[in-house]
């Protein structure tokens, strides 16, 4: 009887988070939704949600997304892709932990792939990748957010095959890409930058484009090449994680080559603001939309 309930009922804040990774309708992922590994969240219930490290984090936001997410599997589309296959993940059972959840766009239109912070331990989803990629397909662009392997490396792997994947399947995702791009914050914001530097086959992907734009919040990454491509970055002055002025220093000098860039330092905000819903920061995935715009 209560599986039944949960199948038919909408999500609330009140919904126990265990109810949700536990809904058929969400086999065999479903235990993505939320971190692998427990111990960097805690709340029992949808509106109590609290993820290690991250700030501003918009309850009716996170009962939003799963509910988008079980509208959708409901309605028999495809919310989540395997980016492994069976026998790679046998060889290797933490690629088991990976995928692509889908926000689908209008047929034709560009791609994001949106990678979510967590210093590289676990993959604060919820709060920094998905509401992202929904926003991101109410605007009508195919949206991903990625489940990856904790490690800089693993991440930047898993990266790199994924936007081969969608590069692979472009035709059956309805997806154009041409100019895509890559957004993250934290430790996601670094994977987009190492990828927009050295390119998706370094990391073992395919050879093929990279990305038309990269978009950074909060992460003090200061590698770069005269070949980056053009980057929006947006951080909190009273971020304690990310130094706005090591964001911005790396910036201007991508400037020095000819790169368009875009910053932004929102005054007392802190780490992991996401998409600054209730904040000073409220609007700004729309600005670094029209700044991707541009260098379409």
């Amino acid at each position: 009887m209560e599986t039944q309930q949960i199948k038919n009922t909408a999500y609330t804040t009140n919904t126990k988070i265990v109810n949700v990774l536990s809904d058929p309708i969400f086999e065999p992922y479903g235990r993505l939704i939320f971190p692998v590994n427990k111990s960097y969240y805690s709340g029992d219930t949808l509106g109590e949600l609290y993820l290690t490290w991250y700030n501003n984090i918009d309850p009716n936001k996170t009962v939003e997304i799963v509910n988008y997410m079980k509208d959708h599997a409901t309605a028999g589309e495809t919310i989540f892709y395997d980016i492994y296959t069976e026998e790679e993940k046998a060889a290797d059972p933490a690629k088991k932990d990976t995928g692509l959840f889908f926000f689908k766009g209008n047929p034709g239109e560009r791609f994001i792939v949106c990678n979510a912070g967590g210093g590289f331990a676990y993959v604060g989803a919820m709060h920094d990748s998905f509401p992202h990629a929904l926003e991101l397909s109410k605007l009508g662009y195919h949206s991903f957010a990625l489940i990856y392997r904790p490690g800089a490396q693993t991440a930047c792997e898993d990266l790199a095959r994924a936007i081969s994947f969608i590069f692979e399947h472009a035709e059956e995702l309805e997806v154009n890409t041409d100019c895509y791009s890559l957004w993250g914050g934290s430790a996601g914001g670094r994977m987009a930058a190492y990828i927009g530097t050295y390119g998706i086959a370094a990391f073992s992907g395919n050879d093929i484009s990279k990305p038309g734009t990269i978009v950074m919040q909060y992460t003090g990454h200061s590698e770069y090449s005269k070949d980056d491509p053009p980057t929006y970055a947006c951080v909190g002055t009273n971020d304690g994680i990310a130094n706005w002025r090591t964001m911005k220093a790396r910036l201007d000098a991508m400037k020095t080559f000819g790169i368009p860039t875009e910053f932004h330092a929102y005054e007392e905000l802190y780490h992991g603001f996401s998409i600054g819903t209730g904040t000073i920061a409220e609007g700004w995935l729309y600005d670094a939309v029209k700044f991707w715009k541009m260098q379409m």
